[in-house]
């Protein structure tokens, strides 16, 4: 996969709520597949894990399998790489517009 489509497939991830949601349940600590389905009551088991998977072919997850048991683990390297690629240049590029504005607005 490129990196437009590494990106691409990272910021599909990020698009659904429940996604986002799952990946805030991971930050503390990895959870079973199953602790996570507890965590939405509202869908089922099989929604549930076609986010998973969609987190997990973005990288954003990393899967480790003991015994019966699914761990879903955080992997927060693949946001980092988005936020330097994009997100870092485009606040520098609005920050220095700032001081810019404010250097004539002083003037």
């Amino acid at each position: 996969m490129s990196t437009d489509d590494e990106d691409d497939a990272i910021f599909k991830a990020l698009s659904h709520r429940t996604r986002r949601y799952l990946l805030d349940a991971l930050k503390p600590a990895p959870l079973t597949t199953g602790m996570l389905c507890d965590l939405l009551p509202d869908q089922d088991r099989c929604t549930v894990m076609q986010h998973l998977k969609v987190l997990e072919q973005a990288g954003l997850i990393v899967v480790e399998r003991r015994g019966r048991e699914r761990w879903n683990h955080l992997d927060a390297l693949p946001i980092h790489a988005i936020h330097e690629r994009w997100i870092g240049p485009y606040a520098a590029y609005a920050a220095s517009m700032l001081s810019r504005l404010k250097q004539q607005v002083e003037a």
